[in-house]
């Protein structure tokens, strides 16, 4: 094993601030029951915050960012896993509090820690990362609450970013009619190629004004971006639909009334991919080995990416600007 690896930090003293690789040793790396061999590891949101000095994401410096990993044990006191087990490792603080995915080495909690399901590569799981299990924990949400493809259609607002575009593979994987809504014209075909049968621009989900209610048209809907476009999702449901939010791009307020709630029986599930219970966690991921697995799909949405790419890969999640998923490989 080597003692030196490369890793990509970020520092901050007084006004300065840096974003580059280093040489580290796996003694700079923090307490934790497994060491890591990192194959893999993708870009998100939070990331990209971690990568500038405003961010409000990394607790303190020099820091390792990334939330998201995947690798082969290369040291372990966990008995849970030995040398060479496969295995994955995506938010609670990794990536926050704790280093993280950036990095050829990581040394990770035993209880962080998802054995590979067979059926995914780590490349696979890497395609997914947080995002996909984001999504894929927002089906099985959904589908706990009834939803079956013959409920009618399921919307995907952001359907280009991380989350959004995998949630439409999934969903057109187990059956759905899938609306995909995206900002991005460009990107239309590459929505159908995932399996989106039909695409809304931003406004054609907002409208002019938002409603208390409004017309009934989808049977749920997978929403990563809050504000607007959820209060109006919210009262374009049908009755007894539901809505699974993961995320605030759109903003933090939810400027709606309690109709759809009280009239129509709509509910709003909050998905959280960070904390979530490891049972739920390992049983989603998987479903996302097996039937939430999109297959060929995967290969669409991903692009590989290395250590030189890192910066201008975090730059384009926090402009809007990146699509699918940038997996790091190592």
């Amino acid at each position: 094993m080597d003692k030196s690896f490369k890793a990509f930090v970020v520092n901050k003293s007084d006004e300065n601030f840096s974003a580059e690789v280093r040489i580290m040793s796996t003694d700079d790396l923090p307490a934790g029951d497994v060491l890591i061999k990192v194959h893999y590891s993708s870009v998100n949101f939070k990331d990209g915050l971690a990568s500038i000095p405003n961010g409000k994401i990394v607790r303190s410096y020099p820091f390792i960012p990334g939330i998201d990993l995947a690798g082969v044990v290369a040291h372990s006191t966990d008995p849970r896993f030995k040398v060479g087990d496969e295995v994955i490792a995506t938010s609670y603080e990794i990536g926050v509090s704790h280093f993280g995915g950036f990095s050829e080495y990581a040394r990770i909690p035993g209880d962080w820690i998802v054995p590979l399901p067979v059926g995914l590569t780590l490349k696979d799981a890497m395609i997914f990362g947080t995002a996909g299990l984001t999504a894929a924990l927002s089906v099985d949400a959904l589908e706990n609450r009834g939803l079956t493809p013959e409920s009618g259609k399921v919307l995907v607002t952001g359907a280009t970013g991380g989350v959004g575009s995998i949630a439409v593979a999934i969903l057109a994987k187990r059956g759905y009619h899938v609306v995909a809504s995206t900002g991005k014209q460009t990107e239309h075909e590459f929505l159908k190629n995932l399996g989106a049968k039909e695409i809304l621009s931003r406004e054609e989900i907002t409208g002019e004004k938002i409603k208390p209610l409004d017309q009934q048209l989808w049977a749920a809907a997978i929403d990563p971006v809050g504000g607007n476009t959820l209060a109006a999702i919210l009262s374009k449901l049908q009755y007894g639909g539901s809505v699974a939010v993961s995320g605030l791009t759109g903003g933090t307020d939810l400027p709606t009334t309690v109709f759809p709630f009280i009239l129509r029986g709509v509910s709003l599930l909050g998905i959280d991919s960070v904390y979530c219970p490891m049972e739920t966690r390992l049983k989603v991921w998987n479903r996302m080995a097996t039937d939430m697995n999109p297959a060929e799909k995967l290969e669409l949405i991903k692009r590989e990416i290395s250590f030189p790419d890192l910066n201008k890969s975090l730059s384009e999640i926090l402009q809007g600007q990146s699509r699918g998923r940038n997996v790091v490989v190592f």
